[in-house]
């Protein structure tokens, strides 16, 4: 039998239960996907993480198999790391299927906030606004603008919903998983629809987002840091906020706020990466019997 350590880390959040859970397996790489597909299944969460601590290595995995990055399991694989007393300094980097993640630590506030810099966007295609908005039972009427697939290591097709009360409607409809197969680009199995408004769930927030998920995944996403760094460069890009910084939430319609700090890097015509910044709170910690 293997032993391997393991953290639950909740992401985006500095309370336990909220944000998003993540379970953080130090495996060194021992573990088959086989296992990585099973443990994450097990836990019923979006994603886990399987780190090798020497190297600083990230695989990230879903029930549905392996992704080239995920946001709020790096934010969950550093607390993890802090916890772990394995960070001597304040920056590190990790390496993930999408390239080279920078990491700071920002400890000024009395708090220790973790940002990872984003790699570059890739604009990919617009899709239809009645086809996405059908996919989240919706009308093309709730939808701004034309809805388009975005990535900042991992795609999603961001959509801006008019208002809250539209968003809160939304829900998982059958048309949902057809989308997302329908919608594959080159590397990535599928694309979903990241809704998001121009106005926050608390006084703070100047953006509120949910993503809706299909089986054998979850039904939805208590907050989503990949998403959330494609979806400031669209933004930003498309000239939809006036300020490349901001505070995005998520999770709050779950019972699980959340909230990471926004820095979109660059022009709107030549953006070189964005900063997404989140907290951790470890509320598990033990070994896993493999």
């Amino acid at each position: 039998m293997a032993v391997y350590p393991v953290d639950w880390v909740d992401a985006f959040t500095n309370r336990p239960f909220g944000g998003n859970g993540c379970a953080v397996v130090d495996d060194s790489g021992a573990m088959s996907d086989a296992d990585c597909i099973a443990f994450t299944r097990e836990t019923s969460l979006v994603e886990c993480t399987f780190i090798g601590v020497a190297d600083a290595k990230v695989r990230y995995v879903m029930a549905t198999g392996e992704i080239p990055f995920a946001g709020h399991p790096t934010i969950a694989s550093v607390g993890s790391l802090l916890h772990r007393g394995l960070i001597p300094g304040d920056t590190l980097t990790i390496e993930s299927g999408a390239g080279v993640i920078d990491i700071r630590l920002d400890r000024s506030g009395g708090e220790t906030w973790i940002e990872m810099t984003q790699i570059a966007p890739t604009f990919g295609p617009t899709l239809p606004a009645e086809e996405v908005a059908a996919a989240v039972g919706l009308t093309a009427g709730h939808i701004i603008g034309q809805p388009q697939v975005v990535s900042t290591g991992l795609p999603f097709c961001i959509t801006v919903i008019r208002d809250q009360d539209a968003l809160r409607r939304a829900a998982l409809m059958p048309d949902l998983a057809a989308f997302a197969k329908r919608h594959a680009i080159p590397n990535v199995d599928e694309v979903f629809p990241y809704l998001v408004t121009l106005s926050g769930a608390s006084e703070v927030g100047a953006t509120f987002a949910r993503l809706l998920l299909s089986p054998p995944l979850p039904p939805e996403d208590a907050f989503t840091g990949s998403a959330t760094g494609a979806t400031a460069a669209y933004l930003w890009h498309h000239g939809l906020i006036d300020s490349p910084s901001y505070i995005a939430e998520q999770g709050h319609a779950m019972g699980r706020p959340g909230q990471a700090r926004v820095e979109v890097l660059g022009p709107p015509d030549a953006i070189t990466g964005v900063k997404v910044a989140g907290q951790a709170h470890v509320l598990i910690s033990g070994d896993l019997l493999v």
